[in-house]
Order: C-alpha cells, then structure tokens, then sequence
C-alpha cells in the first residue's frame, strides 16, 4: 500500500497522508479545474475553490488505484514520513 498509516480517521477509516500538490485552473464558464504536476491522471473540478479542493480525495484514490493496478510506483516527492514534527502546510483560505 502507498503512504505512511498515520492514526487519523477520516469518515470512520483510517487513512494515509500523502503530499501532492495541486493547481487550480479558473474555466471561463465558471467553476475551477484541478490538476496536479506530478499526476497527468488527476483531474477533477467543481464550481468552487472548496468543491474542486474537497473532490481531490476522490481523484487521488482513483489515481492511487491505477497506479496499484499497473504495479506503478508513486513519485518519492508523494512520501510522507509521518507526523513527527512541524508539517508545512500550503492551502487556500477565505476570509470576510
């Protein structure tokens, strides 16, 4: 399995943290594409920045599944070492 168990629960489950980062793309018809560099097979979208963020554990799994599938390893960038100290953190917040 890829990723480092880790003791949080998400939904009742336990679940793996990995490090992936994300570009939103603004579409002109509205609403926001996601993407990421180091995985071509994520894409996912939603008419807002919190829709297209919280589909990303979506995509992520289907990616996560193709790659397990085909025997394929994950990119080393992706490895999470584990909550031992500090996590740098990059994420969008709206305020009033």
């Amino acid at each position: 399995m890829f990723g480092v168990p880790l003791s949080m629960k998400v939904s009742g489950a336990i679940s793996m943290l990995y490090k992936v980062p994300l570009v939103l793309t603004a579409q002109p018809e509205g609403g926001y594409t996601v993407t990421s560099p180091i995985f071509p097979e994520l894409i996912t979208e939603g008419d807002s920045i919190d829709e297209a963020i919280g589909n990303v554990r979506d995509a992520l799994a289907a990616v996560l599944e193709i790659y397990q599938d085909l025997g394929r390893p994950m990119p080393p960038v992706t490895q999470f070492d584990g909550v031992t100290g500090p996590v740098w953190l990059e994420t969008l917040v709206s305020a009033p």
